[in-house]
């Protein structure tokens, strides 16, 4: 028996038919498949990388659109607490304006009633001081002079000029 050339040509013919009918059978029906089945993984691959580019890019395109109203927001806040710094101030010079003015009206209202007071306290004390005055004078001279004082009204002229001298 010689393996090349075998005396049974049946086995061999058998075998190719066998091996065509396999091929076929896989060239046509499992090749395919496995084709179909390889190109869904790769476009379910690339399409996976597709879309993880494309949420990259979003998520970039988001990062920027957030860092961008960031900035807008602190822009935003800087200029508002510029404004209410400058309304503080603003403010703060108003209430100092009405201090100092009700400070000037009230120092003006003390002066105008401590000279009403000085004024009273003067009248009251003028008939006092006349008469003590009138009754030093008599002690003095040994007379009492309070008769005549009151008829001449010597005590009164020297109050009004005394007091004309510390008005001037």
């Amino acid at each position: 028996m010689n393996p090349l050339f075998p005396d049974n040509y049946s086995e061999p013919v058998i075998g190719l038919v066998m091996f065509l009918v396999t091929l076929f059978v896989i060239g046509k029906l499992l090749v395919p498949r496995i084709q179909k089945t390889l190109a869904e993984r790769a476009d379910a691959i690339d399409g996976g990388m597709m879309r993880a580019e494309e949420a990259r890019a979003e998520a970039r395109n988001l990062e920027r659109q957030y860092r961008e109203r960031l900035e807008v927001a602190r822009r935003d806040a800087a200029l508002l607490r510029e404004e209410a710094r400058e309304q503080g101030a603003q403010i703060g010079a108003e209430l100092r304006a009405q201090a100092q003015a009700q400070a000037r009206h009230l120092i003006g209202t003390a002066h105008a009633q401590i000279e009403a007071d000085r004024q009273a306290a003067f009248a009251q004390l003028r008939p006092e001081i006349g008469r003590l005055s009138t009754d030093l004078a008599g002690r003095v001279i040994g007379e009492s002079l309070e008769v005549d004082v009151r008829d001449t009204g010597i005590v009164e002229r020297f109050l009004d000029e005394l007091d004309n001298r510390t008005v001037s």
